[in-house]
């Protein structure tokens, strides 16, 4: 007999569960030491691994801890620092701008709203959020294409867009649980749940989550296929994945 269909609500408390059960203090795996150095990480983490960026960040932030400091670097040294990240001279030039603005804007401090954090060079909503969240302890809920890949495969979103799944992963789960759980999710997605040749019934979310239409999806070979990959939160900046 078929297991009974759980309804959005209880499959993100049972989800919610095994994460807890399996990562229950999930470290931000991005090394930094203030607001700004965590800022700047998360601009260099889009199409670079963590582990990357934290080879590359110790020199970067020895020579420029500070917006002043990181300011004062023409875009070519700042690039000598990061070469080895991927979009590198994109990133240089918009770690460049975002130090300025930051610097002659915001009085050397990083700012505490959406709104002024995604008018930085190289800062779109996802971005902003992790910001928001992890160094002022604003609720928000990151979302990167990763996340919005399982939330579509475990049912809790349709995967028409990623503002669609950061709002259906906000309203499903409590606001005090939002730091977390995005650490937890994207920790779970790298050990459990990749986005290539995964076997939905060896996970241990995919196995009892995943809805007909993703197993269907999946079994004529793609992570995403039948998920919509458009849109992005905020709307005014391409932020990619890591």
């Amino acid at each position: 007999m078929n297991a009974p269909v759980l309804k959005r609500d209880e499959k993100a408390a049972r989800i919610l569960e095994i994460l807890e059960r399996l990562y229950p203090s999930p470290p931000i795996p991005l090394d930094h030491v203030d607001a700004f150095t965590l800022l700047v990480a998360v601009v260099l983490s889009a199409q670079t691994t963590d582990k990357k960026v934290n080879e590359v960040t110790p020199a970067l932030f020895a020579a420029a801890p500070t917006p002043e400091a990181m300011a004062a670097l023409s875009e070519a040294e700042i690039l000598a620092y990061i070469r080895q990240v991927g979009l590198s001279p994109q990133k240089a030039k918009a770690l460049k701008g975002l130090a300025t603005k930051i610097a002659t804007e915001h009085g050397g401090q990083v700012p505490r709203t959406f709104e002024e954090l995604e008018a930085l060079p190289g800062v779109g909503h996802k971005t902003a959020s992790v910001v928001m969240i992890q160094a002022f302890g604003h609720p928000a809920f990151p979302v990167d294409t990763h996340i919005h890949r399982l939330a579509w495969r475990w049912g809790l979103s349709d995967g028409s867009s990623v503002e669609r799944t950061e709002a259906d992963l906000k309203r499903l789960f409590d606001r005090s649980k939002w730091d977390k759980l995005h650490l937890q999710i994207i920790y779970f997605g790298r050990e459990h749940c990749p986005a290539l040749r995964h076997d939905l019934s060896a996970c241990p979310i995919c196995s009892w989550a995943a809805p007909a239409k993703v197993r269907a999806a999946e079994a004529k070979g793609g992570a995403t296929k039948g998920m919509s990959k458009g849109g992005r939160p905020g709307g005014k900046k391409r932020e990619a994945s890591r």
